[in-house]
């Protein structure tokens, strides 16, 4: 089932079932996901709509940095049951292992051989990955690959 469908279907179970934390966060994803379909005058696909999920869970990672430096621990707790709900769409995460092999075909693919050559590894391994990885870790990944 598309990951946009789930939310809505989740949103109303949520919301017949009184969980404020659950009701919330989806409505803020969801949200998230309309605004950026009017104002692209687009209907987000499941890359995209993983991707907006993946940059609501490291604004809350980020918001959860900040809040233990004011030590404000209500909001830690809080932000940090909305990162488990948000989690919960995302696909299974890629073992380091088989993003290395995937990076390393990409590479072959792209007939990439330097630093510079870089963007266009990530450009197809991102679509290959679709959401199982953050860019952090796969621009690591090829990285390394790449200054060998």
């Amino acid at each position: 089932m598309e990951s946009k469908v789930q939310l809505e279907a989740d949103l109303k179970n949520a919301m017949k079932a009184g969980d404020d934390v659950r009701k919330r966060t989806i409505r803020m994803v969801l949200t998230a996901i309309r605004q950026i379909e009017i104002d692209r005058q687009v209907k987000c696909d499941e890359t995209a709509v993983i991707s907006i999920i993946q940059k609501e869970i490291k604004t809350r990672k980020d918001a959860v940095f900040e809040a233990r430096g004011a030590n404000r621990l209500d909001i830690v707790s809080a932000t940090e049951a909305e990162i488990i709900v948000l989690q919960g769409y995302l696909p299974q995460a890629i073992s380091e292992e088989e993003l290395k092999a995937l990076a390393e075909a990409a590479i072959v693919e792209t007939e990439a051989a330097t630093p510079a050559d870089m963007g266009k590894v990530m450009k197809l391994l991102m679509a290959r990955i679709a959401g199982r990885a953050t860019g952090d870790q796969v621009s690591l990944t090829v990285r390394r690959l790449l200054q060998k």
